[in-house]
């Protein structure tokens, strides 16, 4: 294989390789864009790390950093990283819980790929002497990845993951 052709789905994509691309600083779901999985025929992980994800608390407004993991294994289509890029960046003013952010962003990936597997977690700096570390999956109903899911949400915290974030 030589590279990916316009034909399969590069010519959907509006941001990567933009030069006037304009920063959303409110959540901006529609941002986000995918282009086809060339290799559904089989599974495998894409895995993205954030380590400079900022978002509001929507009580007090004060700011609040994380580092931002997504794994997710593609079906038909994987998410164009700028756009997640993007995307990632659109919470830095919008104002909701740590636990209310992993689970938007997951829902909003689910919406736009429809993925096998997915999980996003959170690794959020202490603020007033605590952190919080929200982690949520989704695994497509009736498919051995609701199996996987449900296992992993079961086991994610067993062997931990050193918290190098703060």
């Amino acid at each position: 294989m030589s590279g990916r052709s316009q034909q399969e789905g590069l010519e959907e994509l509006t941001l990567l390789g933009n030069q006037n691309v304009k920063y959303s600083f409110d959540y901006a779901p529609e941002v986000l864009e995918a282009v086809d999985n060339l290799h559904t025929n089989r599974d495998y992980f894409v895995k993205f790390n954030c380590p400079e994800f900022t978002s509001l608390c929507p009580i007090t407004s004060q700011p609040d950093f994380a580092t931002m993991y997504i794994s997710y294994i593609p079906d038909k289509k994987i998410v164009e990283s700028k756009s997640l890029k993007l995307y990632l960046f659109s919470f830095r003013n919008h104002g909701d819980f740590h636990e209310d952010c992993v689970n938007i962003i997951m829902d909003d990936l689910i919406k736009l790929m429809d993925p096998r597997y997915i999980e996003v977690w959170g690794k959020f700096t202490p603020r007033g002497g605590i952190s919080i570390d929200p982690w949520c999956n989704y695994g497509r109903p009736g498919t051995k990845y609701e199996e996987m899911a449900q296992y992993r949400l079961m086991n994610h915290d067993l062997n931990p993951e050193t918290i190098d974030n703060r």
